[in-house]
């Protein structure tokens, strides 16, 4: 699937395109990582990529009313096993989490497939998504501005 079927549908459309067999996970996964590969040097919006992780997920059986739609999680407050939660800090960029967050947990029971951790500012705490250690997220609409706060990265994806 190429991204301009993609985009055509929001992630209801994309559950029933694998529900009813018209595609599968790892062609959805795809076509979410190749359209991330294209705008990421611009935009800078996943500081942790979980392609592979991701990948072997998508060759599961999935269940739940998201089976096999890629998402991105964002890296402040929702844990991913083995991968650090940054929260734009630079003092926890390199810590992975021991468990998964309780709302990770039921994205994954939705079955949605995770590849990736968005930008963030430090903590959250500003109305900007330029933290130090990740550098800064830009707007996908005018890149010479940001995508906003707390949320910038996964604004921008």
């Amino acid at each position: 699937m190429d991204y301009a079927e993609y985009r055509r549908f929001d992630a209801v459309g994309l559950a029933g395109l694998v529900a009813s067999g018209q595609a599968d996970a790892g062609e959805l996964l795809e076509a979410a990582l190749s359209r991330l590969d294209t705008v990421e040097p611009t935009l800078n919006t996943v500081v942790y990529r979980l392609d592979e992780r991701a990948r072997a997920r998508a060759r599961e059986i999935l269940t739940g009313p998201f089976a096999g739609v890629p998402f991105l999680v964002k890296d402040l407050l929702q844990d991913v096993a083995g991968t650090p939660t940054g929260s734009g800090s630079r003092a926890l960029a390199a810590l992975p989490a021991e468990r998964n967050a309780l709302v990770v947990d039921r994205w994954l029971g939705a079955g949605l497939v995770i590849f990736g951790k968005t930008n963030t500012p430090e903590f959250g705490a500003k109305g900007i998504t330029e933290p130090e250690v990740n550098g800064p997220t830009r707007n996908p609409w005018n890149p010479a501005h940001t995508p906003g706060g707390s949320s910038g990265g996964s604004a921008a994806a």
